[in-house]
C-alpha cells in the first residue's frame, strides 16, 4: 500500500479552511465522499487508472493551541498500490493535491 503524509499549518480560520479544501479536492478531481468539520475524504473518480490504483485522500483539521487563528492540517494521501517506482499514480495525486493545499492554507 502506497501512503504519503503532510502537516500543514494554515492561518485561516477554521470554518474558511474547511470549505476551501472541499474545493481544493473537488478541482483536483477527486470525489468528495465525507465531510465534518474537522475531516475530509476524498477519492479518485473510477475510469482513468486501475482500482488497486485510486487514491483516498483524508485530510484532518486541527485548530492550534498556541495560536487562535492557526489551524494544522494533516494530509494523507494512499492507495492499494504497491510503490515500486518512486514514481507512482499515488505520489503523483500526492504531489496534485499537496501544491494546491499548499496554496490555500496560505
Amino acid at each position: 500500500m502506497a501512503r504519503y503524509t503532510n502537516y500543514l499549518v494554515s492561518v485561516l480560520p477554521t470554518t474558511h479552511l474547511q470549505s476551501s479544501l472541499a474545493t481544493v479536492l473537488e478541482t483536483c478531481g477527486l470525489t468528495l465522499i465525507y465531510q465534518a468539520p474537522d475531516y475530509l475524504v476524498a477519492k479518485e473518480k473510477p475510469g482513468h487508472v486501475s482500482y488497486t490504483k485510486l487514491a483516498t485522500v483524508e485530510v484532518l483539521i486541527s485548530p492550534s493551541h498556541k495560536a487562535k487563528t492557526e489551524s494544522t492540517v494533516t494530509l494523507v494521501v494512499k492507495n492499494e498500490e504497491l510503490p515500486l517506482k518512486s514514481n507512482n499514480h499515488c505520489q503523483q495525486i500526492f504531489e496534485q493535491v499537496n501544491e494546491a493545499l499548499m496554496v490555500v492554507s496560505n
